[in-house]
């Protein structure tokens, strides 16, 4: 079978392709390969820059021809890499060769193309790219989806600030609050950890087969790699080199950069949970699109599918996230492969999480708020404000308040406006404090 979105093994290329699409640029193999080549000339015009000896009379006019290379990299390029590789059986290899063929295509720099990797393993390249592509794809793709949740929910979080809700401890319930205020409780979560994200290191390993610049130092010991490694890093790729390391990445950031991303998508399941159950409760109607089924049986049904969907996302991106996490820090030695085959699949878990993102936005841009449902279930639970009354009548000294308003409360009787207000009137306390007390309605019992 030809390679579509029927046939992709994974839902992330195949049903959700047009969710995820954008991350195509980052996480693909064409990406990953483009991604090499960018990192190998960049590495090139720094030697070039530094200069090495037999690199001064390379042309500096031709930079921009070489940036070219992965600036215009097209799919039919990244298929030529795949053909060397066929022989090579080694990606970065195959990569270099490539690169090569550009020099020959460009002409006239047969006598520099031995520069091009010079000194370096393949994990210089890939423990590079992989953390720019991880980078440029969060603060291209993923950050900016988060940011548009978090606005979505702010501009609910002000409509509904005023709209007084029973709130459900222990799933019973509890004192009144305001549905703006518990959306804004999320707002306040998101930006927190994503502000946390945001500051995250993006860290590369850079130093040569087991970290020590050993055939830089050898052929050239009058230069100084390690600055000029952190010089490269830095300036060209935007990231931080590490220190010390062995042949690859110690991973420790990258887990890191994970770890915020599970974070996030935790508060999103939370919300997820919080919003189907308001739909449960009839808080929220959903909006009805024409020629859509709700259930292959029941016709009348309306589900809260798309924050099932982001729920059911979350919790793979999760679980991958934390595998990576764990995973990619431990290595045997100086180094094992096994963290090569993982790093393949670092787009994976953010796949799956601007799935559920666009899903969960999507859910809260089809509520429509049931104000009457709200008020209902508020009137027919008078019971909540005994704590306000009973709060008063510590403040008043009043003896044993919790006991009395227990003893009324905690009954199978229901309690009503009308029973509240009888019991205030056998009250001990002044006139002005009763008015005080009739005063308080689970509408108003909202805090501040």
């Amino acid at each position: 079978m030809n390679l579509d979105i029927l046939t992709a093994i994974s839902p992330v290329d195949g049903r959700y392709r047009g969710k995820t699409e954008s991350l195509a640029g980052y996480f693909s193999e064409y990406a990953l390969i483009r991604y090499r080549v960018r990192v190998e000339i960049e590495y090139f015009i720094t030697l070039c820059e530094l200069p090495l000896p037999q690199l001064k009379s390379f042309d500096n006019n031709l930079f921009g021809r070489l940036r070219d290379i992965y600036r215009n990299f097209s799919e039919a390029d990244a298929a030529r890499v795949k053909d060397i590789e066929k022989v090579t059986n080694h990606d970065v290899k195959a990569v270099e060769y490539f690169i090569k063929e550009q020099f020959d295509a460009i002409g006239g720099l047969d006598a520099y193309k031995e520069f091009i990797h010079f000194g370096l393993t393949s994990q210089d390249i890939n423990n590079t790219s992989v953390p720019l592509s991880i980078k440029e794809a969060l603060e291209e793709v993923y950050i900016p989806q988060v940011e548009e949740l978090i606005q979505q929910l702010n501009d609910y979080a002000e409509e509904w600030k005023d709209v007084p809700m029973l709130a459900k401890t222990h799933g019973q319930p509890a004192s009144p609050t305001r549905l703006g205020k518990e959306i804004m409780v999320f707002v306040y979560r998101l930006t927190e950890q994503l502000n946390q994200l945001k500051s995250c290191k993006y860290t590369a390993k850079f130093g040569g087969a087991t970290g020590n610049y050993n055939a830089h130092h050898v052929a050239y010991p009058e230069f100084d790699w390690r600055e000029f490694g952190n010089r490269f890093v830095r300036e060209k790729l935007g990231l931080e080199r590490e220190q010390w390391t062995t042949q690859i990445s110690n991973y420790d950031n990258l887990g890191g950069v994970f770890d915020a991303l599970r974070r996030i998508h935790t508060i999103i399941i939370d919300l997820d949970r919080d919003f189907w159950m308001y739909i449960s409760m009839e808080y929220f109607k959903q909006k009805i699109k024409a020629g859509e089924v709700g259930s292959s049986a029941m016709p009348h049904k309306v589900n809260p599918i798309d924050f099932e969907n982001s729920e059911g996302n979350l919790g793979i991106a999760n679980a991958v996230l934390q595998f990576l996490a764990q995973k990619l820090p431990v290595s045997r030695l100086q180094r094992d492969l096994t963290d090569s085959t993982v790093l393949r699949n670092v787009g994976v878990p953010l796949g799956h999480g601007v799935i559920a993102i666009q899903s969960t936005l999507k859910g809260l841009r089809k509520l429509i708020l049931n104000e009457q449902k709200l008020d209902e279930d508020l009137e027919n639970t008078w019971a909540v404000v005994a704590e306000a009354i009973q709060t008063i009548l510590r403040r008043e000294a009043y003896p044993h308040p919790y006991e009395a308003l227990k003893a009324l409360t905690r009954t199978n009787e229901k309690m009503t406006e009308e029973t509240i207000h009888a019991f205030i009137q056998t009250l001990n306390v002044s006139d002005d404090v009763k008015a005080e007390l009739m005063a308080i309605t689970p509408q108003n019992y909202t805090g501040m």
